[in-house]
């Protein structure tokens, strides 16, 4: 993929420095799924970092138990 950068290695560390993904301190893309590695619908209460379909994946192995 950098078969051109390689020979500029000053240009290549440039080019790898601002191409970079940004760091994150807040929003939606800050919080993972530990499961599956969604970013929305995270549930982050009681530390579980599940999103909502993993969690309705793995509730009742969890202990969670659903009323109607």
């Amino acid at each position: 993929m950098f078969t051109q950068l390689n020979a500029k290695p000053v240009k290549k560390t440039k080019y790898l420095r601002f191409n970079a993904p940004k760091e994150r301190s807040c929003g939606i893309a800050l919080r993972k799924c530990k499961n599956c590695g969604r970013m929305g619908g995270h549930i982050n209460k009681y530390g579980l970092h599940l999103c909502r379909q993993c969690f309705r994946e793995m509730a009742t192995g969890l202990g969670f138990k659903k009323y109607n």
